[in-house]
């Protein structure tokens, strides 16, 4: 088998990560990448396609989707009706389950898979809880996120009325409590108490304690740092008080990115349908053949 021929879609903070991973990908090369603007195209992309639709790509095996979250539903099923693998981050947790039969339907009448909700969490961090609940199978979760920005919230923020330019931080309170701060840089005529009655009627924001904080420059206060730590205390078999702990400090989009390029590698392994991370054999996220890969692992 060749190369896998990939196309992002999309080009914003996870759309460039995802460029560097497939271009360091051994078994991936990258087909192009689609924007709204395929005329807006900066010095990185230098012998790149860059085009406003994937078909003028030719040949693709699987689309990556760097849209907002709330654009994935519609991307996916569009190119999904194309013969074309998908895979995404989409990251409303409330909605995952909604958009995994909505595009399940779509997979198989075309004949293709796609793999959603395939950043670090939901993602890998989904597949750790997993693993979790498997080792210690009654007991209790938490999820603690941060500190760090949050890039979806901070899309969010920034679509909102009177913001020019937003990030959103995640602060961690413990036992998967989070607050949001969020830092604005306000059009004229707008205040914050404004911003903070828009971001609290969204579903983004509405289930965490929420801050919004006017600032100068936004720029000023941006750093993609982000990490989580997830424990799990629980009982496995009759035994009590088992104690898991999985923590990490990491790039967000970088992380994201990579994580979707080791799904665009294993999506085409699978049978038609849609898939979330937890339901995927770890090793088809990783190039190399299934001997080679126990051999080294198991």
């Amino acid at each position: 088998m060749g190369k896998l021929r990939v196309a992002v879609v999309g080009y914003g903070n996870i759309g460039r990560f995802s460029v560097e991973a497939i271009q360091a990908a051994p078994d991936m090369e990258l087909a192009g990448v689609v924007r709204r603007d395929p005329t807006s195209k900066p010095a990185e992309l230098s012998g790149v396609w860059v085009v406003g639709s994937i078909e003028e790509l030719g040949k693709v095996d699987v689309a990556i989707l760097c849209t907002p979250t709330r654009n994935i539903p519609e991307v996916a099923k569009s190119i999904l009706e194309k013969g074309i693998y998908t895979v995404d981050s989409f990251d409303i947790h409330g909605q995952v389950w909604d958009l995994h039969q909505s595009l399940d339907a779509v997979a198989k009448q075309h004949k293709v898979a796609s793999i959603i909700s395939a950043g670090w969490d939901p993602g890998t961090d989904s597949v750790v809880r997993t693993l979790l609940m498997a080792m210690a199978p009654k007991g209790l979760t938490y999820t603690n996120f941060g500190p760090g920005m949050s890039m979806g919230h901070s899309v969010v923020a920034r679509g909102k009325k009177g913001v020019k330019n937003a990030l959103s931080m995640t602060i961690p309170k413990g036992q998967s409590i989070h607050s949001r701060m969020v830092y604005v840089e306000l059009e004229p005529g707008y205040t914050a108490e404004q911003v903070y009655a828009e971001l609290k009627a969204d579903d983004y924001f509405a289930h965490d304690e929420l801050h919004v904080i006017p600032v100068n420059s936004v720029d000023d206060c941006k750093d993609m740092g982000h990490g989580v730590l997830i424990e799990r205390k629980g009982v496995s078999g009759k035994t009590q008080n088992q104690l898991f702990e999985f923590r990490m400090h990491i790039n967000n989009p970088a992380l994201t990115a990579q994580v979707l390029v080791s799904c665009a590698r294993a999506v085409v392994k699978q049978n038609p349908g849609c898939y979330t991370l937890p339901e995927i054999a770890p090793m088809d996220l990783l190039a190399g053949d299934k001997e080679t890969l126990i051999k080294s692992l198991v």
